[in-house]
């Protein structure tokens, strides 16, 4: 058994710094990277003007107005990218079955969380209920924290299962989303979590509500602060309100 561990350590090793075509247009790439440089310029960088508390793109500095009827429970949320262009269908390919594409992703994600949350104790993944993982084969958001926590010598802290499933957030408004998940996380580790200022890692932002709602958990078992980032985040629209 520890004979092939070790040969799947030099193999996710070997792969880690061998790459021969960018992860997005397929174009032949020269150095290693994941995503080629033309590809890399074009994606959608959320690095306009957001919302300092949801991380979500605005048409002006300032709190959105989501944020300012009900702030997100956690300090802070920041994303790499905009849910939009080539960076959606990377994230849908990675969560419909190209799990090998978690090595991009995190590519693109390290120099934001480099920057916004370097004094991160932890990296906690969005869980999945058994029945969901099995349908999907992975748990995106965990390979990812396990790929991030290589990359930033940050450990993932898996100490929440989700106890039931919930209705699909695809169409749902945000109070909807929250009251379809409430009440579903649970802290299995609370001497993981007490104390510690966590990052709660996911794909994607839509409103909040999922990682408000695991933020809300982890406070609850003891954890100081808890941020979130994830890969993309959902544009706010109407930032401010509707004409």
């Amino acid at each position: 058994m520890k004979f092939f561990k070790k040969i799947a350590e030099w193999v996710r090793k070997y792969d880690d710094t061998h790459n021969y075509t960018c992860d997005i247009c397929g174009r032949e790439v020269f150095a290693g990277e994941r995503v080629c440089a033309k590809c890399y310029k074009a994606l959608p960088w959320n690095n306009g003007a957001i919302c300092p508390l949801c991380g979500r793109k605005v048409k002006e500095e300032g709190v959105c107005l989501e944020c300012k009827e009900r702030p997100p429970e956690v300090e802070k949320a920041r994303s790499a990218l905009l849910y939009e262009g080539e960076a959606s269908r990377l994230i849908i390919r990675y969560k419909r079955g190209d799990k090998y594409l978690y090595r991009a992703v995190a590519e693109l994600c390290l120099p934001t969380i480099k920057e916004q949350f370097s004094d991160a104790e932890g990296l906690v993944p969005v869980p999945m209920t058994a029945r969901s993982k099995r349908k999907r084969g992975y748990n995106q958001s965990l390979v990812l924290c396990e790929e991030l926590s290589r990359k930033l010598s940050v450990p993932v802290v898996d100490a929440v299962e989700k106890r039931r499933e919930t209705q699909s957030q695809k169409f749902l408004g945000r109070k909807e989303r929250e009251s379809n998940l409430e009440g579903c996380f649970h802290v299995t580790d609370r001497a993981a979590v007490k104390g510690k200022t966590l990052l709660v890692i996911d794909d994607t932002l839509t409103t909040g509500a999922t990682v408000s709602e695991l933020a809300r958990t982890l406070k609850k078992a003891g954890a100081e602060k808890v941020y979130a980032f994830t890969a993309t985040s959902v544009e706010n629209k109407h930032p401010f309100g509707k004409e």
